[in-house]
């Protein structure tokens, strides 16, 4: 019998050992990270800086929003440790050292005021590819009776001013760059949908979290996705219309429903493979435990192969 309380009296302070070095070993991880770039990732980087602090409240990080190439400019740079690159890197990038880490997911969607009064017909006809092209790409759609409406209204077409992954993504989509889009530029995500919010005649593009509430899961900014009819028979169909809440549209997206571009990746950059510990610990709770906050703020979840893959980049 005193053995086993012998025993028993170790066990408990070998756990308790345990216990207190893991907390101490959380609580003693130092240093700054130093991130900047996509909009498109700026909000959920805040939700896991935020969710990463509790556990290591010794890390210091800073996170600003500039667009994709300011991002991909201050990374390679080395002003900051982390770049926020929300489209595909190009081959002069990766040439110069850029080390790319997919963290999560989301698509660009057309976007126009709630206000427009062409929005009732929009959501029953859609608008072909083709359009969306002879809009935003060769400019040969000028007015909304283009678009089939008994309207000469001018087509109020908005882009975004700076070096944009939501820009080059949606420029993809016709198999061309963000210089070739036409319109009206306009700087970040929240101007472009404060400008399109303003002009029932304008048509824009967004990042998902610009148009919808994670909340309440509907439109939000005073701004709604146009539909794409994916088939081009000149309506709507019921599984082309997924764009009433963000979980319909996610589900499209994971799917493959809606097209990939305009659905992309969403990227964390570093100059070379990462080798400082705070930066590393930072991405390895991104791809591991931060993942459980992705689709609550209006992301997609990297699929269990993608995200050991990525992982397999920061050890």
């Amino acid at each position: 019998m005193k053995t086993y309380k012998v025993s028993l009296v170790a066990v408990i302070i070998l756990l308790l050992t345990n216990a207190t070095t893991t907390k101490v070993v959380a609580q003693d991880l130092k240093g700054n990270i130093s991130i900047s770039g996509a909009f498109a990732l700026y909000p959920i980087t805040v939700k896991w800086a935020e969710e990463f602090k509790k556990t290591h409240p010794n890390v210091k990080i800073d996170i600003q929003a500039g667009g994709a190439g300011k991002g991909i400019t201050d990374v390679l740079s080395k002003v900051t440790d982390i770049g926020l690159v929300s489209r595909q890197l190009n081959a002069a990038e990766y040439k110069k050292g850029a080390y790319a880490i997919a963290v999560t997911k989301d698509a660009v969607i057309p976007t126009i005021s709630a206000t427009s009064p062409y929005k009732s017909v929009l959501y029953k006809t859609g608008v072909k590819k083709e359009a969306f092209n002879n809009i935003f790409i060769t400019g040969k759609y000028k007015t909304w009776n283009a678009l089939g409406f008994k309207s000469t209204a001018p087509i109020h077409v908005y882009t975004r001013s700076d070096a944009a992954g939501a820009a080059e993504t949606w420029a993809s989509y016709f198999g061309k760059k963000q210089e070739d889009l036409q319109g009206v530029a306009v700087f970040g995500d929240p101007g472009l949908a404060q400008a399109v919010q303003r002009d029932p005649s304008g048509l824009g593009f967004n990042n998902i979290v610009y148009i919808y509430d994670t909340k309440t899961n509907k439109p939000t900014n005073g701004i709604v996705a146009v539909p794409i009819d994916l088939n081009n028979n000149g309506k709507l169909d019921p599984d082309e219309n997924f764009y009433n809440d963000i979980d319909q549209l996610i589900a499209a997206i994971v799917s493959g429903k809606y097209p990939s571009p305009p659905a992309r990746d969403l990227y964390f950059v570093t100059t070379g493979k990462p080798n400082n510990t705070v930066v590393k610990a930072f991405i390895k709770y991104i791809l591991t435990d931060g993942q459980k906050f992705v689709t609550e703020a209006g992301y997609i979840k990297l699929s269990k192969e993608k995200l050991k893959k990525e992982l397999e980049k920061v050890k």
